[in-house]
């Protein structure tokens, strides 16, 4: 099985305000089970069909007195996470979280780009198995909105050696630059014009029928934002805010 290297989006978390009504809520639009952390605490994990891939908790106090809503956040790998958060202030970036261990999982920091997008970077104590992104339910695509497109791409292709594999041209939403790991592609960035949103990572997971999940999603009190509407590739996706106010997306892939 393949293992992801430095730069590679490995793990994703939920911060909400009330972790057994999003555990409710995500179980029955994404399809996701979950399963307790051995560490304990009040962390659960998200389990999709190949495994774990992320998990979900109470927003911290601290996060809390510093404005953070309830919000999704990954962490990228990355070879020494020390070196990375001294490089992120170099960079312009800020540091939010100290490198931490985690016992007998890894290390980790939450950090900022320069135009103020929070993400992790995380070292695994051991080897991670890379999850097939086009299954049901698996994190599919990660997309920064931002002020600044080409700055916030110099920041993260410093700090994690990603690429532009592609510009799209978006006429009035401006460009859209696909970034990625050799020619793996990740994700994308783009700058929207008027969105009035606060630069933020988006992170889209996979469904077989967008418009069921809408619909699930729509009874449990979420909100849709954009969508649903095709992409370049004739796949569809919608953006949604859950019901404690966390940004999330879902794609579904082309029918043939």
């Amino acid at each position: 099985m393949a293992t992801p290297s430095k730069g590679q989006f490995v793990w994703y978390e939920h911060l909400t305000k009330d972790a057994g009504r999003a555990i409710g809520f995500y179980s029955d639009v994404v399809g996701w089970k979950t399963q307790p952390f051995e560490g304990g605490g009040d962390y659960t994990m998200w389990v999709g069909s190949q495994g774990p891939l992320g998990g979900v908790m109470k927003l911290p106090e601290e996060a809390e007195r510093m404005g953070a809503p309830p919000h999704w956040e990954a962490h990228v790998q990355v070879d020494d996470v020390d070196a990375t958060v001294a490089l992120t202030r170099k960079l312009g970036g800020k540091v939010y979280k100290e490198p931490t261990d985690i016992p007998n999982v890894g290390r980790f920091a939450v950090l900022a780009d320069p135009q103020g997008a929070s993400f992790c970077v995380f070292r695994p104590a051991e080897a991670m198995t890379a999850h097939d992104v086009s299954k049901e339910g698996e994190f599919c695509w990660n997309e920064l909105l931002t002020t600044d497109q080409e700055a916030a791409f110099r920041f993260y292709s410093q700090l994690f050696g990603w690429q532009i594999l592609e510009r799209m041209d978006m006429g009035p939403m401006g460009t859209y630059l696909v970034f990625g790991v050799g020619d793996r592609r990740l994700g994308g960035m783009m700058a929207p014009k008027g969105q009035g949103m606060p630069p933020m990572w988006i992170f889209y997971t996979e469904t077989s029928d967008l418009d069921s999940a809408l619909q699930r999603a729509g009874k449990k009190g979420a909100r849709v934002m954009t969508g649903p509407m095709e992409v370049p590739g004739g796949g569809r996706i919608a953006v949604l805010q859950d019901p404690q106010g966390a940004v999330f997306a879902l794609h579904q892939a082309p029918r043939h």
